[in-house]
């Protein structure tokens, strides 16, 4: 009787955190930041190609360089450096931007603190 209702607890116990820790994964997962290189640019349809990953553009995207300054997007150029803030489509394989940069070059770990964007 005792082991049973232990082996009983245990299953319960894995179970809730199972269901739990998958809930706060998925979260996490629709929301993309990211630094790359333009490798395509399509100003027709508003889409890029940053490190393989397609991303959408939209009319609330919001536009700037390295210091915050609104620009407009066709200042941007294949092989510019970027960083993205934008949500993941659930049924789709592409980004929603909702924030772009447009960087300077690479930003390593060790200059990231100097640019506040760049969480």
């Amino acid at each position: 009787m005792k082991k049973s209702l232990w082996i009983g607890g245990m299953l319960f116990i894995s179970s809730y955190l199972l269901i739990f820790s998958n809930l706060t994964f998925a979260s996490e997962d629709d929301i993309a930041k990211i630094q790359g290189m333009i490798m395509d640019l399509d100003f027709k349809k508003s889409t890029m190609i940053v490190n393989e990953k397609l991303f959408i553009w939209s009319p609330n995207t919001v536009i700037s360089n390295d210091k915050g300054t609104p620009i407009t997007i066709d200042q941007f150029k294949p092989k510019a450096w970027v960083y993205i803030q934008g949500e993941r489509e659930k049924n789709n394989n592409r980004i929603i931007i909702h924030r772009i940069y447009l960087l300077p070059k690479y930003i390593g770990k060790k200059e990231r603190p100097l640019y506040p964007f760049m969480e």
